[in-house]
């Protein structure tokens, strides 16, 4: 082994990562990189758009006004707020649909927490729109990687790695803004071991703090890097320590190695690459048993009567998320539930050849027929699942004449390995956005996110007022 492996070997992980954030410019990263974070943006902002009138939306905002006032931009809406409550309702607007990005390794939503954190920071200081994405790029690359390290380990422990993990990802894209030396970046990640956080109780009744997950993670993530700008003191193995997060936040400890995945090719491999964008608004796990679902529609025009029972193929470890307990998610009791229900959207895939956010409504949610049908689908472990890297899906339909009709998605939709283009992506921005602003103001945020890199950051935030 060289000097400088083991230099790397001797240093802590939030020493690597504090010294890959602060070193990063937007120079060091390819072009290709740079335009696909900019469209993972824009589709968040499409997202927040969608959002803006649904209940815990308002309700979020209600809150936070009653809080204070300030001077950050809330995206769509011309009312300031606060700096670190506009990172929590924007963070909120971003995720509630469920619909946004998510990288397959690390099980996290990462841009709804990197965005809020890098956009209203930049705000604040006046940055450049380069800076911005700096920044973005660096909560991004650190969050997926520490999630990636954990194996889905945080979700078997009944943490939500969004929250969770995001919030050390958000300590360091603030830090790389608030231009923190190294070890004050260290120690960021020191102090936001204290106040990361999340957890998959929601999944029992459709509550809707999972909404809140990536906007607490942004907050955190600025909160404690501007304690350390002061000169706050956080541990100094925050994820490898004895009560670091790993040994606290999973059931099972790490296996040899596993560490390493979360600074394996710092700037050399992109995590960025491995982003995965919704093409439905649902829990990516149903996302290919919704696509071999719809494709069974579409050969064969199956009604209701047709079927007599169904049965679902999904990776053994997301059935606790999205196919048990069995009576609640085959009839989901709002939109929430049924985000995370494989009885339901392959129910609504078979009847109606779709799942949109129409398919969320209260009426369709109501639809007796979809609830009949969602009834007789049952779940069993893949063993042919490539799982996590790809999220696979089949389902197997016995009709009352007796046919047994399969369709299998070995890949799913939006996946790295089947990614939607950036084409797409602007597509479903406008579709998403349009639901809330005119065709002309959704073109104005199109051209400020694109062109981010080249203008300042308050630009964007004037387009997004």
């Amino acid at each position: 082994m060289n000097a400088r492996n083991d230099m790397q070997q001797a240093q802590t992980v939030s020493q690597r990562l504090a010294s890959f954030s602060t070193h990063l410019q937007l120079s060091d990263v390819p072009q290709s990189v740079r335009e696909r974070a900019k469209h993972l943006i824009l589709d968040s902002i499409g997202l927040a758009y969608a959002t803006l009138k649904l209940p815990y939306a308002t309700s979020t905002l209600a809150a936070m006004q009653e809080l204070g006032s300030g001077e950050a931009t809330v995206f769509g809406h011309t009312q300031k707020l606060a700096l670190r409550d506009a990172m929590l309702l924007n963070g909120l607007l971003i995720h509630s649909l469920d619909f946004d990005d998510t990288h397959a390794r690390g099980v996290i939503h990462s841009t709804a927490s990197a965005f809020p954190v890098a956009f209203n920071l930049a705000e604040r200081e006046n940055a450049s729109g380069a800076d911005l994405l700096t920044a973005y790029l660096c909560a991004m690359e650190v969050s997926t990687r520490v999630g990636s390290a954990a194996k889905s380990g945080f979700h078997h422990a009944g943490f939500h790695p969004t929250g969770l993990v995001g919030a050390f990802g958000c300590a360091l894209g603030a830090a790389r803004l608030l231009g923190l030396p190294i070890e004050a970046a260290q120690h960021a990640q020191g102090i936001v071991l204290s106040m990361a956080s999340g957890n998959l109780e929601f999944l029992q009744d459709g509550a809707w703090t999972k909404r809140l997950h990536p906007g607490w993670a942004a907050v955190a993530g600025a909160t404690s890097a501007t304690l350390a700008k002061h000169g706050y003191i956080g541990p100094g193995a925050a994820y490898e320590g004895r009560f670091g997060l790993y040994a606290l936040y999973m059931k099972t400890p790490l296996e040899a190695g596993d560490i390493d995945i979360a600074t394996a090719g710092l700037g050399e491999t992109w995590e960025i690459d491995g982003v995965a964008l919704k093409p439905i608004p649902a829990c990516h796990f149903t996302h290919a048993s919704s696509d071999a679902a719809i494709a069974l529609h579409r050969a064969h025009g199956l009604q209701a009567d047709d079927i007599e029972r169904v049965i679902v193929r999904v990776p053994g470890p997301t059935i606790p998320i999205v196919c048990e307990p069995v009576a609640p998610k085959q009839r989901p009791s709002n939109s929430y539930d049924a985000q995370f229900s494989i009885p339901y959207i392959v129910a609504t895939g078979l009847l109606r050849g779709r799942f949109t956010l129409d398919d969320l409504e209260a009426e369709a949610l109501a639809d007796e027929t979809v609830r009949a049908v969602a009834a007789r689908v049952t779940h069993q472990a893949d063993q042919d699942s490539t799982f996590p890297r790809h999220y696979t899906g089949e389902v197997i339909v016995h009709t009352r004449d007796g046919r047994m009709l399969t369709h299998r998605e070995s890949i799913n939709r939006g996946s790295s390995d089947r990614p939607l283009t950036n084409e797409d992506i602007v597509a479903k921005f406008f579709d998403n956005a349009q639901r809330n602003v005119s065709r002309d103001a959704a073109e104005r945020i199109c051209e400020a996110v694109l062109s981010l890199d080249t203008r300042p950051a308050r630009t964007l935030a004037q387009a997004l007022a």
